[in-house]
């Protein structure tokens, strides 16, 4: 029998790796049929047979932060086991301790690193830095709270004050009011967006801005955190029925035997904290057997993840809003995904010099060979591979990054060419295309989802998640006579101003007064106090978790005795 030491238990070592599978688990490179010697365990196994009270390496690391805890905690040792175990277990302890309380506890040790998302990932890699226990480090955040419940907020609040208390400074990109309010020192970037931003409009610490007297100060944040504006609470529920989508038995992951409604042609908000359940029931109940009922791609009698899925008959439609990117390619763009450059490229087509030339609309594209350029194919940029270094792009030499001929740029609307119109922001491209209203009012959909800084010709891969799901619901509101519609987004206020948030209420709102039905998984109360229903997953994360702890009105879960939701939404209610 091999000697018992840490690198056996290892299967990135070739000491402890399975050697049929070489430690991946799988038969295959890219597969995913488990390896038939270690059935996915990916150790050998000789590792497999060292237990601590009955469970292996494997069956340890399923379990999930909190059970781990729990394990450890609950460990019976003799006294010799306990001195030999004494730093091992408190180095374990700690260093679970630090993931918990940052909002991680419902994540099993073993789920893949890919399989998390940006702010799991970002949480986990602070809660490293925790355990490291680092002095006169400077850390910076990018939106810390993305993806978590107020509940789990104030466990990371507090896991941020302790990295401070050490001697650290963290400096955090934030819009979560708790956060703000927690800090030492705020500066405040304005006072809009885009070209309309980019000043430093208050900087000082925290608690004298927010006594400064009302109109010494011209800021947005400020005057929503001292109250001088709010986004203010429906004066009336929507109450109309359009019909309700009932799920009966809902079962999958930590859901179990769940019955749930939602009523149509109103804004239902999912809530809970992470690890409730929420992104479950969107995604593999609603988002599942709603696209089996729509998608012609998908299309089947089958019903999935529960026993049964009735009131389909009440919609026509449904569009799934989520944060994956909105063109596969750096050529799409916001012009491009709203069909509003194909009514540029006729209006430049239209031109005296174009028709001269015997040019058509195709001359004007950046995808098809004529008018663009031939060295970067249109891109405006040419990759340079570097050996044992990320590729870097630079300008084409041949265009200096304006993606079209010399000849081609000759032709003028309105005194601007082709390039010219791409690198417009929307706004002033709505101003320019004003007296042409096929463009304009696609470009003024945009802008009523506050993406009026965003570049015509900018490319969809450079957007966040959020500004891509606020590009679809631009979309959405651009199709005429759009009804009987339900609309799933996942946490679509994710990055925004309250400003922001502002305006995305007012979009959800012309959705519904349509005829049609959004629901929405959102952490921000702001959001949560205006929606109609509300269904509160919890009441924990992972196995405590998965079931109704509360449904209806806002001011029903604030009422609700163990809803955490309930209990910052009373709070919320209160400032309106």
């Amino acid at each position: 029998y091999p000697e018992l030491e840490p690198r056996l238990f290892s299967f990135n070592s070739p000491y402890g790796a399975c050697p049929t599978c070489n430690g991946l688990g799988t038969k295959h490179l890219f597969g995913t049929d488990p390896c038939e010697v270690c059935g996915g365990a990916r150790l050998r196994p000789e590792a497999l047979k060292v237990l601590i009270h009955g469970k292996n390496i494997v069956q340890l690391s399923s379990l999930s932060i909190q059970e781990a805890r729990a394990f450890f905690k609950n460990l019976k040792l003799t006294a010799t086991e306990q001195v030999i175990a004494a730093v091992v277990l408190k180095e374990i302890e700690s260093r679970l301790q630090f993931i918990e309380n940052v909002g991680l506890g419902y994540i099993a040790l073993s789920r893949r690193a890919h399989t998390l998302s940006g702010g799991e990932a970002q949480r986990i890699r602070l809660a490293s830095q925790l355990g490291s226990r680092l002095t006169g480090t400077l850390y910076v955040l990018d939106e810390p709270t993305i993806g978590l419940h107020a509940h789990d907020n104030d466990r990371l609040i507090k896991t941020l004050e302790e990295l401070r208390d050490l001697g650290n400074t963290i400096i955090v990109v934030e819009h979560d009011e708790d956060t703000i309010l927690a800090s030492d020192y705020l500066v405040d970037i304005g006072p809009g967006a885009g070209v309309h931003g980019g000043y430093v409009v208050a900087a000082g610490e925290t608690d004298k801005l927010l006594k400064q007297k009302k109109g010494t100060i011209d800021s947005l944040t400020l005057a929503y955190l001292r109250g001088e504006r709010s986004i203010e609470v429906p004066k009336k529920r929507r109450s109309a029925e359009q019909g309700t989508l009932q799920v009966i038995g809902a079962t999958i992951h930590n859901l179990n035997n769940q019955n749930i409604e939602i009523p149509l042609g109103r804004i239902v908000a999912i809530t809970g904290v992470s690890g409730s359940g929420k992104s479950t029931l969107l995604y593999d109940v609603l988002h599942e057997n709603l696209s089996a009922r729509f998608d012609r791609r998908y299309r089947s009698n089958k019903i999935f993840n529960c026993a049964k899925f009735l009131g389909a008959e009440y919609l026509s439609r449904y569009v799934l809003v989520d944060q994956s990117p909105i063109g596969r390619t750096p050529r799409s763009n916001p012009a491009t995904y709203t069909g509003a450059f194909s009514h540029i490229r006729e209006l430049f087509a239209a031109t005296e010099l174009a028709r001269v030339r015997g040019w058509g609309p195709g001359r004007f594209s950046f995808n098809v060979r004529g008018g663009r350029c031939e060295a970067c194919q249109g891109n405006g940029m040419v990759a340079v591979e570097m050996h044992f270094l990320p590729t870097v792009y630079v300008p084409c030499g041949v265009c200096a990054g304006r993606r079209f001929q010399k000849e081609t740029l000759e032709v003028r609307f309105q005194k601007k060419n082709i390039y010219e119109v791409l690198e417009m922001t929307v706004e002033e491209a709505q101003k320019f295309f004003k007296n042409i209203p096929v463009v304009n009012d696609r470009l003024q959909t945009l802008l009523d989802v506050g993406l009026g800084y965003l570049k015509l010709g900018q490319s969809a891969t450079t957007l966040s998640g959020g500004e891509a799901q606020r590009m679809k619901i631009a979309s959405e509101l651009y199709r005429p006579l759009t009804t009987r519609t339900i609309y799933l987004l996942d946490e679509p206020t994710v990055g925004l101003h309250y400003e922001d948030v502002r305006h995305l209420l007012a979009i959800l709102d012309k959705l519904i007064a349509r005829g049609n039905s959004v629901v929405i998984i959102e952490h921000n109360m702001e959001v949560i106090k205006c929606a109609d229903w509300v269904i509160d997953m919890g009441p924990e994360g992972g196995d405590g978790g998965g079931k109704v702890v509360a449904k209806g009105t806002p001011e029903d879960i604030a009422n609700h005795s163990t809803s955490y939701t309930g209990e910052y939404l009373r709070y919320s209610l209160k400032k309106k």
